[in-house]
Parts: structure tokens; sequence; C-alpha cells
């Protein structure tokens, strides 16, 4: 696998009607040809990364090229497949700006690419630098067209693309919202203070192994409710499951004081749920839940860091006999 540069075994003229260029004049789109190159692809190869500054766009010729995000548990992500005739990274490379995803031929492939092999637009600047500024003023042009209309896109399809993003983040068996959408929407939803609570149902396994996995399924719906009121009661914050029985609130705009109420109401509201009821050679079930807690940024300035400790401390709490609320960085709450 790897790439081979060439400079005119293929035409390149279909750079010109790429709509970075489809305005400029005759002479401009002569020089644009002159300094386009041919690149060709063998499968598996990368086109480019994630993290690489865009000096070049593509227009592809033939094969195809695969557009993909790496995940951090090493997996990927396919996001497009381009056909010939596509243009790829035209928006990136108008904007200076470096890729966001990372791109590989899916099959033996030839594209057009601009500026060429061995070129840069400095080096173009100084042999033509009028054709140059009016490549930079198409490159504005094309930008501000096109985010007018992602706009009107958005405008038009806000209550979908809300219905899209619930769907993608909601956990589907207790209508939690799940851990990736704190992952992914964290930095826009901090706001000092936040509190981060955590819960773990008590012997959760045993009424599993006891009663089946619809019994457990059953009790998180019932647990769900739990934190969907707290929230609905606040008017603000989200309901979290973080994995498979361990739960929680974000609430915004929540110091000490008021997580410290809101643990409290959340631990006794899992204890008030109404028990499982006994069976012929099974005991009545009853719920009781760890609870641990912190404020960002009070007890710990960095996000990720409060996220771990609180995490961590929920566990060895748990694995301690559980049926407690702790504050990180404080002692047990009586």
């Amino acid at each position: 696998m790897g790439k081979v540069h060439t400079s005119h075994i293929f035409d390149t003229s279909p750079i010109e009607k790429t709509e970075l260029f489809s305005s400029l004049l005759e002479k401009d789109l002569a020089y644009i040809n002159s300094r386009s190159g041919i690149l060709q692809l063998r499968r598996g190869a990368r086109l480019f990364s994630a993290g690489d500054k865009a000096e070049r766009f593509f227009v592809l010729r033939e094969g195809s090229v695969r557009i993909f995000k790496t995940r951090p548990d090493g997996g990927e992500d396919d996001l497009a497949e381009f056909d010939p005739g596509d243009t790829i990274g035209d928006f990136d490379f108008a904007r200076g700006a470096s890729y966001d995803a990372c791109a590989e031929a899916s099959a033996d492939t030839v594209l057009i690419v601009f500026p060429g092999p061995g070129l840069t637009m400095d080096m173009l600047a100084r042999e033509a630098p009028h054709t140059v500024s009016r490549i930079l003023l198409s490159s504005i042009v094309m930008l501000t067209s096109r985010i007018k209309t992602t706009q009107k896109t958005i405008v038009e399809n806000i209550s979908w693309i809300h219905e899209l993003q619930r769907r993608a983040y909601e956990d589907p068996g207790t209508g939690l919202w799940k851990q990736s959408f704190l992952i992914d929407e964290i930095n826009r939803i901090l706001e000092e203070p936040t509190a981060l609570i955590m819960l773990k149902p008590d012997r959760f396994k045993a009424l599993v192994d006891a009663r089946g996995h619809g019994a457990g399924d059953e009790a998180m719906v019932r647990i769900a409710m739990v934190l969907k009121n707290i929230t609905r009661k606040l008017g603000r914050g989200w309901a979290l499951r973080f994995k498979s029985n361990e739960v929680g609130l974000l609430i915004t705009k929540c110091g000490a004081a008021l997580a410290e109420r809101i643990v409290r109401e959340l631990h006794k509201a899992i204890a008030g749920l109404d028990p499982v009821p006994e069976e012929p050679g099974l005991p009545e079930f009853r719920f009781t839940g760890t609870v641990v807690y912190g404020i960002w940024p009070e007890d710990e300035p960095k996000w990720d860091a409060l996220f771990l400790g609180t995490y961590s401390l929920l566990l060895d709490t748990w694995k301690s006999g559980g049926n407690t609320i702790v504050h990180l960085e404080r002692t047990s709450v009586p």
C-alpha cells in the first residue's frame, strides 16, 4: 500500500469546475491547471489523517475514498464515502484548518490535487500573487455561502435535528442520557458551579441473579424515574446512565448546599421505592443506594479529574457496604 505521485498522466481540468474555482478568470484557471497534479493511491493507503494541516484539496477521478474517525478504543466510525467527481477537503483547505477526520483509499484511486505535489500556497503566492489573491477571495465567498446554507438547513430542520440528537444520546432502556452525551457536550454545558451526582444501587447483582435480567431492567426503569423527577422539579439538569447500573445527575448552578439536599432526596427516594415482592424461595428485595457527589470547580477544577474521582469513590464506597452518601474530598454525610 502506498502513494504514487505523477504530474499529468491524467487530465486535471475537472479541478476548474470545483466550487472554489468556478468563478475565476480563464487565465487563473489555466494557471491552476498548470499547478495541479495527480495523486495515485493503492487500496488502503492513507490520504490524510485527523490533525494534518489542510494544505491542499482533492478531486476524485477514479476509485473511492473513505472518510472515518478513530475511537479511543481503536475502532473506527465511517462518516462518508466519496465517488468519482466528488471534491474532498476544499472547505478545510479554504479556511486553512486541520482535518478533523481521516481519509483512505477504499479501492485503487486516482485524485487531482491542488496545489500539486511539492508545491505550497506560499510558493504560488510568490509566483502568481494576483491569481492567489483571487483564490483567497473566492475562498471567503465559498465559506460564507456554505455557512449560510448550513444555518438555513439547521433553522428549517431544527425540530428534526433535536429529535436525532435525543435519539443518539438517549439510553433506550431507561430514557436517561447516555454517558456519550456528557463526553461530547460537557464543555458546552458546564456552568459554575455544577454538581455531578452518581448513584449505584446496592446488591443489584443479587437481584438479577435471583430474579433474572427482566427484574433488573424493571428496577433500572424505576430508578430512572426517580432521577428524571428530580430534574423536572428543579427545572434543569440531566439524568444520566453511566454504565450498566451506575446512574446519576448533572446539575448546573448547583453549589454544595443544594447538592447535599438533592442527594439526600435521591437517597431517600431510592430507599422509598416499592420493594420487589417475595416469591416462593425468594425473600423480598428492598432498594438502597450508594450516592457520591462532587462540585465543579469547588472540589476539583479539572472536570475529567472530578468525574474520575467521583466514579472511583462511588465504587470504593459501594464495595465497602454502600447505602450511604459521600461528598468527594469530604467525609460521609450522616
